[in-house]
């Protein structure tokens, strides 16, 4: 055997952004193992890419671009040559333009690639255009939010620094299915001794691994925190010498906002006994440096960004945050090193063009007018099953009208509504540049295999079209790695001092988290925010507290899918049993609903049929959904996201996935 080993980097929604070695013979990938020197993920690999050579070669992959043929959503398609495809775009679009005008097409893409060309490619593309712009915010704008309000542009502590924690709370986190890395901080304080919390909505996997795991109602965490506050407030329990000189507003929170708060007040809105809530107060007041692993989970509600405001503040109050080994760790923000105006081109646009926000996809195809979308551009992104309001997107894209362009590995969800369906490539057969969302890890990756049939890559793509459209900047005819080359030719203070050849060779390499003091307009923390229309962090409801009907739902994630990605994967389907909806058994009882029956989620939105698992992990109130599953392998005609709302986070124009409610019947 001819097999050689390459360095590579996983490419999906994921935190940590693993290293990954990769064995290749003869052109394909046989095996894929982590990378032992990658300082974050230390050689380990989550389920879903220890196999990852089983998606790249997937006998599913899409290898030539497609035409449709059928109606829309049929799956109707005959192949055709790429110049075809490229010319049929560029003249509907030039149709498309002279009638209604650029803004008229919509972009959409996401985070099917985290690397900084790929993600981006299309950005100079449509921005030369004058098409509508895409607010790319389904993720958690408001958790940057909530953080920005206290800490402004403060970087936050290496996650590493958490292992010298001695109480580590993990709040509204996943880690065992979202950052499994971060678990080597977890395991590290409790060999020193320390304490683990969970604070989540149900009983995670992750609850295995903590000390002490409190459940909270959906949406109340904010109220929590507020409450701890009280207690530290009012039993004299705060570092007063650590907040006279670093903190903004703590006697105006202690004195108009915490006094409301008291352990019976957040002890209705939690559902925590209010001795709970002083025992945690006390305990995280003692602890000599507390750290709190902020997920992104608590910021989908309609109060998300104040819940992130309100925890971000709990730090400042015992002083964590100038301690080594506390604090509070939301995300690392690493755009900073690099120059992405020289990627993204905005001054390649005309002018100003309207900004869609991407939860709202469902409205914008619908009803959106002067000019009504007439053409939409799909890439890194399957919409029809991760979007919000699923039978409103299925109604748009289902628009005879609407000229749909998908660019994919597979025949997903939204690429059978499409009129052309392009290959693309997986991350191993096209180069990139990673930065992290986790850590403070960068990596240059190079393709490794050949790309699959006829498969591109978004930039080549975007080249492709941009040549067809008469686009002549030069931009446009750069390769990926000449793009990379530009963007490492400037310097950035994140970048100094790194290993530039250890970069070139594809190595992992970490930026400095520099310190330097709170990167806020007053040199502190702001719990006292004057910019702001709500000065002051308080409880705001949720979109759904006063919902009528039974069920909070929660749409979670599965170990063995990330988003709507990895369901080609037989094993990985079967690892989750199927398609479920977790309920507590005094609910199931209450609606005479058996473990394993088959049964129908429903709300005004929509209705979805699951697998029922009844389980004790979930409290009673709440149902769980974990994972979006392809519709072709879903037990009914819809998937999770046909019960989700369209309705945004109070700033940041986030999604609300959890903020909404279901009641549960049995199936046919």
């Amino acid at each position: 055997m001819n097999v050689v080993t390459r360095r590579s980097v996983c490419p999906f929604d994921c935190p940590d952004t693993c290293g990954m070695l990769v064995q290749v013979e003869n052109g394909k990938a046989v095996g894929v193992q982590g990378d032992p020197l990658h300082p974050f993920s230390r050689g380990t690999l989550c389920p879903k890419m220890r196999r990852y050579e089983k998606s790249v070669h997937s006998p599913l992959r899409l290898t030539t671009p497609l035409k449709r043929t059928g109606a829309k959503g049929s799956g109707g398609f005959v192949p055709i040559s790429w110049d075809e495809a490229i010319a049929t775009i560029a003249e509907r679009w030039r149709a498309i333009i002279a009638t209604h005008g650029a803004e008229a097409i919509l972009p959409y893409s996401y985070a099917g690639t985290m690397g900084i060309v790929q993600r981006n490619a299309g950005h100079p593309f449509f921005h030369r255009m004058g098409a509508s712009r895409l607010d790319r915010t389904i993720c958690s704008p408001a958790k940057g939010a909530g953080w920005e309000a206290v800490m402004g542009k403060t970087a936050t502590p290496p996650p590493e620094s958490a292992g010298k924690s001695d109480l580590l709370i993990l709040w509204g986190i996943n880690a065992a299915a979202t950052s499994i890395h971060f678990m080597n901080q977890v395991r590290e304080v409790r060999q020193r001794g320390g304490e683990i919390w969970l604070i989540d909505t149900y009983e995670t996997p992750t609850a295995s691994a903590a000390d002490r795991t409190f459940l909270v109602r959906p949406g109340s965490d904010g109220a929590l925190a507020l409450g701890m506050m009280h207690v530290i407030a009012r039993d004299g329990l705060a570092d007063r010498d650590f907040i006279a000189a670093q903190v903004q507003g703590f006697d105006e929170l202690a004195a108009g906002v915490l006094p409301e708060f008291t352990p019976g007040h957040c002890a209705a809105i939690t559902g925590l006994p209010p001795a709970t809530i002083e025992e945690m107060a006390r305990a995280y007041a003692a602890a000599k440096a507390p750290f709190i692993r902020l997920g992104s989970g608590l910021s989908r509600y309609g109060n998300g960004a104040m819940t992130v405001r309100s925890v971000c503040c709990l730090p400042a109050l015992v002083g964590a945050y100038g301690k080594e080994g506390g604090g509070c760790f939301p995300d690392t923000a690493t755009g900073a090193a690099f120059p992405m105006e020289i990627l993204t081109r905005e001054d390649l646009m005309p002018g100003a063009a309207r900004l869609v926000n991407m939860n709202q996809l469902g409205h914008a195809l619908n009803e959106l007018d002067a000019p009504r979308v007439m053409g939409l551009y799909v890439y890194h992104s399957n919409p029809a099953a991760v979007t919000p309001d699923q039978n409103a997107v299925l109604t748009g894209l289902s628009r005879e009208d609407l000229f749909t362009v998908v660019h994919e590995r597979f025949m997903t969800d939204t690429a059978r509504y499409a009129d052309i369906v392009l290959p693309a490539t997986s991350s191993l057969e096209h180069s990139d540049i990673y930065r992290s969302y986790g850590t403070y890890c960068i990596q240059r990756a190079r393709a490794v295999v050949d790309p699959v049939g006829e498969s591109k890559c978004n930039w080549e793509v975007f080249s492709l079209l941009a040549k067809a459209m008469g686009f002549g900047e030069e931009i446009f005819t750069l390769t990926p790695d000449q793009m990379i080359d530009r963007l490492l030719a400037v310097p950035k203070p994140l970048r100094a001092g790194i290993d530039e050849e250890a970069l070139a060779e594809g190595r992992p390499v970490t930026l400095a988290a520099r310190g330097g003091g709170f990167l806020t307009p007053s040199g502190k923390i702001e719990i006292l925010n004057e910019r702001l229309e709500e000065k002051l962090p308080r409880y705001l409801p949720t979109h759904e507290e006063q919902g009528r009907l039974p069920f909070r739902l929660m749409t979670a994630p599965t170990p063995y899918a990330l988003n709507a990605t990895f369901y080609e994967r037989e094993e990985l389907r079967e690892s989750q049993g199927g398609m479920q909806l977790k309920m507590n058994p005094e609910d199931a009882a209450g609606k005479g609903l058996d473990d394993g029956a088959e049964v129908v989620a429903w709300n005004g939105l929509g209705e979805v049929t699951f697998r029922l698992q009844v389980t004790p992990k979930v409290p009673r109130g709440v149902v769980v959904a974990e994972g979006v599953w392809w519709l072709a392998y879903a037990p009914g005609e819809r998937s999770v996201n046909a019960l989700t709302s369209q309705r945004l986070t109070d700033q940041g124009g986030g999604s609300t996935f959890y903020d909404n409610r279901v009641d549960v019947r049995a199936g046919n």
